[in-house]
C-alpha cells in the first residue's frame, strides 16, 4: 500500500495561488479574509481531505483542548464510569479527552506521561498505578505548571487536586457490619500497604477489629494486586489455617469474585459459614450467586468533581492559591453474601 502524502497547508496555497498566510486565516475565519476566498479555501481543503495539524496549532495557541486521562485499568466498571463522567464535563467546555491505562504498571505510567506531555494536554486527570512510588514523573507534570487532578490514588507528598472516598471509614463501615452479623473472625484480603488508598483500608479494618476487642492475628491480614487470580490464592491460603475466618472482607470486587468462586467450589456456604464483602460495587457482584455486598464508591461524582476541578484550575487564577480535597462517604451495599439469616 503507498502511503499518501499528508496534505499541508502548502498545497491549497498552490492549488489557488495565494500566499500560505492567508489559507490559515481563513480556516481560522480571519475577519481580513474575504467570504469568497473563505469559501474557495474551505472548498479545496475538502477535495484534497486536507487535515489539521492539531498539535502544531496546539504549540502556537499554547492550549489544544485536549485532557489527558490515567486510570490503572478501562475494564473496571468504577474508571470507566469515573472515565464517562469526566468526559461529559469537558465535552461541554470544549475539551476532548484522551485517555490512557497504565494495566498497574509504573515503566507504563511514565510513558504515559511523557506521550500526554509530548502531545501538550492543557492538563491531567490520574489514578495512580499500583507499582507507583517514586513519584518524579507527577513531579514533572506540575513543574510544567500543567494543571493535576488525582483522584482515587493518590499521594498526599504530591500536594495537589484530590477526589476520592473515605477509604478508612470505608473499611470501618465492612467491619462493623460483620460484626453486626455475628462474625468474630474476620480476615482482610487487602492491597498493598504502600498505596494510600490500601494502606487507609487497612487501617480501617485494624482499628475496627480493635474497637470491638476481637484477636487480630496477622495470619488474617493479606496483601495482594487484587485481581481475581488473587482472590483465589488468598482465598486458599485462608481455607488452609487451622482456624479459619467466618467472614472475609476484600478489598476490591474483582479478588473478592475469585474468592467466591472457590468457596463455592469448596461448597462452603456463603455467608452461614463464611461472610464476603468486596469493593467498588462492580455490577457482576449483583449478578453472581450469592450477590456480594460491596462498597459503592460513587464514580459518576468522582468524575465529575474531577473535571469541574480542572475547570476551576484553568478558567479562574485565584482559584490556584488553593486545593480542592473532596473526599466523598462511600456506601455499603448489603447483598446475600454478608446478609446471615438468624435462627
Amino acid at each position: 500500500m503507498v502511503n499518501q502524502k499528508k496534505i499541508t497547508i502548502k498545497d491549497i496555497a498552490n492549488v489557488l495561488n495565494i500566499s500560505p498566510a492567508a489559507v490559515s486565516k481563513a480556516l481560522h475565519d480571519d475577519p481580513r479574509i474575504s467570504a469568497k476566498t473563505k469559501a474557495e479555501v474551505k472548498k479545496v481543503a475538502k477535495q484534497l481531505n486536507y487535515q489539521p495539524n492539531h498539535l502544531a496549532s496546539a504549540l502556537r495557541k499554547g492550549k489544544s483542548n485536549l485532557v489527558g486521562v490515567i486510570v490503572p485499568r478501562t475494564n473496571s466498571n468504577f474508571f470507566s464510569s469515573v472515565i464517562q463522567n469526566i468526559e461529559e464535563v469537558l465535552n461541554k467546555e470544549g475539551y476532548n479527552i484522551i485517555i490512557t491505562q497504565s494495566n498497574e504498571s509504573y515503566k507504563k505510567e511514565c510513558s504515559n506521561i511523557d506521550t500526554l506531555l509530548f502531545t501538550q494536554v492543557d492538563g491531567i486527570i490520574a489514578s495512580m498505578a499500583n507499582e507507583t512510588t517514586d513519584l518524579a514523573y507527577y513531579e514533572k507534570i506540575k513543574s510544567k505548571g500543567i494543571p493535576l487532578i488525582l483522584f482515587d490514588r493518590g499521594e498526599n507528598d504530591l500536594n495537589v487536586d484530590y477526589i476520592g472516598i473515605n477509604d478508612y471509614d470505608s473499611s470501618h463501615m465492612i467491619v462493623e457490619h460483620l460484626i453486626n452479623q455475628g462474625c468474630k473472625r474476620i480476615a482482610h484480603i487487602g492491597g498493598y500497604k504502600r498505596t494510600r488508598i490500601f494502606n487507609n483500608r487497612i487501617r480501617g479494618y485494624i482499628d475496627a477489629i480493635k474497637k470491638h476487642h476481637l484477636p487480630l492475628d496477622e495470619e488474617l491480614l493479606l496483601e495482594s494486586s487484587l485481581t481475581t487470580e488473587d482472590g483465589r490464592d488468598k482465598m486458599m491460603q485462608l481455607l488452609d489455617l487451622k482456624h479459619r475466618p467466618d467472614a472475609v472482607y476484600v478489598a476490591g470486587d474483582y479478588a473478592a469474585l475469585g474468592a467466591l468462586q472457590v468457596l463455592n467450589e469448596q461448597n462452603i456456604a456463603v455467608p452461614n459459614e463464611i461472610a464476603l464483602v468486596g469493593f467498588g460495587n462492580e455490577p457482576f457482584t449483583a449478578m453472581l450467586t450469592p450477590t456480594v455486598s460491596s462498597i459503592d464508591q460513587h464514580s459518576i461524582e468522582i468524575g465529575k468533581q474531577a473535571a469541574l476541578t480542572f475547570l476551576e484550575r484553568v478558567k479562574n487564577p485565584d482559584y490556584k492559591q488553593t486545593l480542592n480535597k473532596i473526599i466523598l462517604d462511600a456506601e455499603l451495599i448489603v447483598r446475600d453474601s454478608s446478609n446471615i439469616k438468624k435462627d
